[in-house]
């Protein structure tokens, strides 16, 4: 009996018979490898032999060196029940899929940027604000960030 998925395996089927013909589009491997790779990863192959290692006395750094990661790495990805690795994969998601660090679309200019167009430091437009000789405002975002936006008049 095989310990791979059926879909794991019908992956690596058709990475099998994509190696057997020499006429295979590049872009045709690259799919049927990058779908070999993620059935694999979403395996439960992979998990019960991790629970196995460690029933038979291996340590996270063994499991570790075995799969490429860190001990660590390799703890949080397999550590615990099923419900608790699935929610703390889900967790990574969610953190993933925030949006990036610096908005591309806000009015006005940063402090920093504000900042560099005066030749002056952050805390010198801090400064100027606060005695009303710059405007800025504070702008909130949907998700809640806030931003400290600056306007120079000309």
């Amino acid at each position: 009996m095989s310990f791979l998925s059926a879909e794991s395996r019908a992956a690596l089927a058709r990475v099998l018979e994509l190696d057997a013909d020499a006429s295979c589009a590049p872009l045709e491997r690259l799919a049927a490898l990058r779908s070999l790779v993620a059935s694999l990863d979403a395996d439960p192959a992979a998990l019960r032999a991790v629970r196995d290692s460690l029933d038979d006395g291996a340590g996270w750094s063994d499991v570790g060196s075995a799969a490429g990661l860190a001990p660590s790495a390799a703890r949080w990805r397999w550590s615990g029940d099923d419900a608790e690795i699935a929610a703390r994969h889900e967790a990574g998601r969610r953190r993933s899929e925030r949006p990036s660090s610096k908005p591309a679309e806000l009015p006005g200019l940063s402090v920093s940027e504000a900042a560099t167009q005066l030749g002056v430091t952050a805390q010198a437009v801090y400064l100027r604000v606060s005695r009303g000789q710059l405007r800025a405002e504070t702008v909130t975002l949907a998700d809640g960030r806030s931003y400290k936006r600056v306007f120079l008049e000309d």
